[in-house]
């Protein structure tokens, strides 16, 4: 069987063509698109004209590649900065219209639910109770479990790019002083979030998305060409040094740095300020970086469970106000 997923993230639209053999999704092409939406489009805004040509230019290239390579439509989904656009069902349905793709928002917690799955599945059984944590452009989301699916989840309006724009636009580098205010304000968001994550005492503590992937690069683990089986962690006190050095430069320079990629130098601060607040907090003194995230997640759900519960979650996704979560019986482990 061969199945597709589409990501449109804050910065990338990706597309994972993979085989299922023996229930693991072996990638058998991936390609992206780089749209850099949340540097157009206000937190909490409505998406542009422009922006919305452009992504349905995108997804409409992606739906060929992945037909081109044999897959049916793909798992098409949007993260947060389609998702709290106030023009979302519009530019669902144009891209629907247009492109004869379903792409369907995610509420932030079943965001992370299939981001656990993902990181569940690469570390295995033998990881125990395993604690998550995931950096978007919009959103952080933080998972803890012991089984298959998590028992407790959380989505926070602290993506690296969201914060970037709230405290430090047109300030490159900025003040000390607007960098203790997001750390404050992060803080303060994750306080009840991070106590739980403390009382549940996860044995391992796993990190997804390319911002903690270029942190852990930029404070010294392997790189990408090494491949996705090299053993990448990042500690709390490197962490700590990075972004002592992230903040003394300006973005133009952080791109000069390794891991830091010149499409996320200017929100580099902030991953590097939510991950080591998020670290503090949660009592963490290191994490692991795990390659397979919420891509990878879809694609289990989907061959593990069939399509039915995508079925429903493009259903939710239709609706006018998007719910805090789709029902335990799409969410939950069967």
């Amino acid at each position: 069987m061969r199945v597709s997923v589409l990501d449109v993230g804050s910065n990338t639209v990706r597309l994972m063509v993979a085989d299922a053999e023996g229930g693991v999704p072996l990638p058998v092409h991936t390609a992206k698109w780089r749209l850099r939406l949340s540097e157009q489009v206000e937190p909490g805004g409505p998406i542009p004209e422009e922006c919305v040509r452009q992504l349905v230019r995108a997804v409409r290239s992606a739906g060929r590649t992945a037909e081109r390579w044999g897959s049916e439509s793909p798992l098409a989904f949007a993260t947060a900065v389609v998702r709290n656009a106030p023009n979302r069902r519009e530019v669902l349905r144009a891209v629907r219209t247009e492109t004869g793709v379903r792409l369907c928002t995610l509420p932030g917690e079943v965001e992370a639910e299939l981001t656990f799955l993902g990181a569940r599945r690469w570390m295995g059984w033998r990881s125990g109770p395993l604690a998550l944590l995931d950096i978007g452009g919009g959103s952080l989301e933080v998972a803890f479990g012991r089984g298959r699916l998590p028992d407790f989840v959380a989505s926070l309006p602290l993506g690296a790019g969201r914060l970037t724009h709230e405290f430090f636009d047109g300030q490159d580098p900025p003040p000390a002083e607007s960098v203790r205010a997001m750390r404050r304000a992060v803080r303060h968001q994750l306080r009840d979030v991070a106590a739980r994550v403390r009382w549940e005492g996860p044995r391992t503590a796993v990190a997804t998305s390319r911002t903690f992937q270029q942190l852990a690069r930029l404070s010294g683990a392997a790189p990408g060409r090494h491949g996705p089986f090299a053993v990448r962690e990042l500690h709390r006190a490197d962490l700590r040094r990075s972004l002592d050095r992230l903040a003394e430069l300006p973005a133009a320079r952080r791109a000069a740095l390794p891991g830091i990629s010149a499409p996320r130098a200017a929100q580099s601060l902030a991953g590097a300020v939510v991950g080591h607040t998020v670290m503090k907090l949660t009592g963490l003194r290191s994490v692991t970086i795990c390659p397979w995230a919420i891509r990878e997640g879809v694609l289990l759900r989907h061959i593990e469970d069939g399509s039915s519960w995508w079925a429903e979650i493009a259903r939710q996704s239709d609706r006018t106000t998007l719910p805090a979560s789709v029902p335990r019986e799409v969410c939950a482990s069967s």
